[in-house]
């Protein structure tokens, strides 16, 4: 019989306090990244002359009457982490994977990797590995789509037309069908390096339509795929050329043309922040001692809290919490990550394990945590790149493959959360 983590999470819950102070949309808060993606692939793929499968100019079809909520096993908790699985060693990527007990990997790709438009080259090769990689060692894959071809988007920001970001989702569904098993339509786009340069709230709509026309395409073609609506980056600033809050971002989402995004996602993703703060700590009523980054919920974990508020004041609280993203740098030399500079490798232990405890014990409705990330410091250093980069910082492995502290403490953490489920 299967455990049901909410028969004590919502006891702990009711228990709980969650009149957090509203979220300032302008503040003076500086965005809070977390140490979120910006170049999955590194390397552009080697173009092969694949032409797109059929079904790729079907027209799409209707929303569905009802939301379609459907996470995969709803009584559990899931494991994921954020690995970068091209040009590398994916095998020992993937039986590291394993063994840490993960049960899903996310994979930022870049749709510019893979379409060239204009010549109509299609590149399969390194997606093609990838995907049959995870799918060998028994893994789930969440994939995460961004960057259009200069074609659709000068700035390779959001696609002038949504419609051509439907097809490139309907000839990768269609290529992938039940070897992906969930895709993540863009990432943080209430972030201007990430929409084009620029972000206003009617870029909101924007993106909410692209939403709709992908959950149409991706369903059509492989129903039991899940899509997540795409996580902001956890940041309090509105500033055109920075960033929409996130707040701003949700509620702006959760309302364009009455709510009706409902029926275009089945889980939200979310990306809390961490800075140097512990993952039970919150601003203001519980804030951190650390140096810095602690006088806005944004710098802290605990901000999914409010994230799942908002979702529940504009009827979204049958949609369950994906974190996408999480995790606690070290010290690296990346300017906007100092805080990483207080945080050692068993306090980033610590927190990462704190926070996977929290999210069992009293967020029945997180389904998903991944880690950011696993080999980001292993990829560094096999391309000759800065190891002490903040993206290598987050990882949970050295640049010599060996594990971090947090490696050795989330393996201990999963076997002992999946014998209390019963798996």
């Amino acid at each position: 019989m299967k455990w049901h983590r909410q028969h004590t999470g919502l006891l702990l819950l009711l228990a709980m306090t969650l009149a957090l102070a509203a979220c300032s949309g302008g503040g003076g808060a500086t965005p809070a990244t977390g140490g979120q993606a910006t170049s999955a692939t590194g390397i552009a793929a080697q173009p092969t002359s694949v032409p797109p499968t059929s079904g790729a100019a079907a027209q799409p079809t209707p929303a569905p009457a009802e939301p379609t909520a459907r996470p995969i096993n709803p009584d559990y908790l899931e494991f994921g982490v954020v690995s970068h699985l091209y040009y590398t060693d994916r095998a020992r990527v993937m039986q590291l994977t394993q063994n840490a007990g993960f049960d899903w990997v996310r994979q930022q790709i870049y749709w510019r990797d893979i379409e060239d438009p204009e010549n109509g080259i299609w590149a399969w090769d390194e997606i093609d590995q990838i995907v049959e990689a995870v799918n060998a060692y028994d893994r789930k894959l969440l994939v995460n789509v961004v960057r259009s071809p200069t074609f659709y988007s000068a700035t390779n920001g959001l696609p002038d037309d949504p419609n051509s970001f439907a097809n490139f989702m309907a000839v990768l569904t269609e290529r992938y069908k039940g070897r992906i098993h969930a895709y993540e339509i863009w990432n943080e786009p209430n972030l201007a390096h990430e929409t084009g340069g620029t972000i206003r709230p009617a870029d909101v709509g924007r993106y909410v339509e692209m939403l709709k026309l992908a959950y149409q395409r991706i369903k059509a073609i492989d129903p039991a795929a899940l899509v997540l609506a795409a996580a902001s980056s956890s940041t309090g600033v509105t500033n055109e050329s920075i960033a929409l809050s996130d707040e701003d971002f949700y509620r702006a989402m959760y309302t364009y043309n009455d709510g009706e995004v409902r029926n275009y996602f089945d889980v939200q993703a979310v990306h809390p922040g961490g800075s140097a703060n512990p993952p039970d700590t919150m601003w203001p009523d519980n804030p951190s001692t650390a140096q810095g980054w602690t006088d806005h919920p944004t710098f802290y974990f605990r901000h999914v809290e409010n994230v799942r508020r908002w979702m529940e004041q504009y009827g979204m609280a049958d949609k369950e919490i994906w974190i996408t993203e999480y995790g606690w740098a070290t010290a690296n030399n990346t300017p906007g990550y100092e805080f990483g500079n207080q945080v050692s490798f068993e306090q980033q232990a610590e927190y990462i394990t704190g926070a996977i405890r929290r999210a069992y014990e009293l967020y029945p409705w997180v389904g998903n945590m991944f880690l950011w990330n696993m080999n980001f410091a292993v990829t560094k250093a096999e391309n000759g790149l800065d190891t002490m980069h903040e993206q290598a910082s987050f990882g949970i492995l050295n640049p010599d493959w060996s594990p971090r502290p947090s490696y050795l403490a989330v393996q201990q953490l999963i076997a002992e959360l999946k014998q209390k489920q019963g798996r």
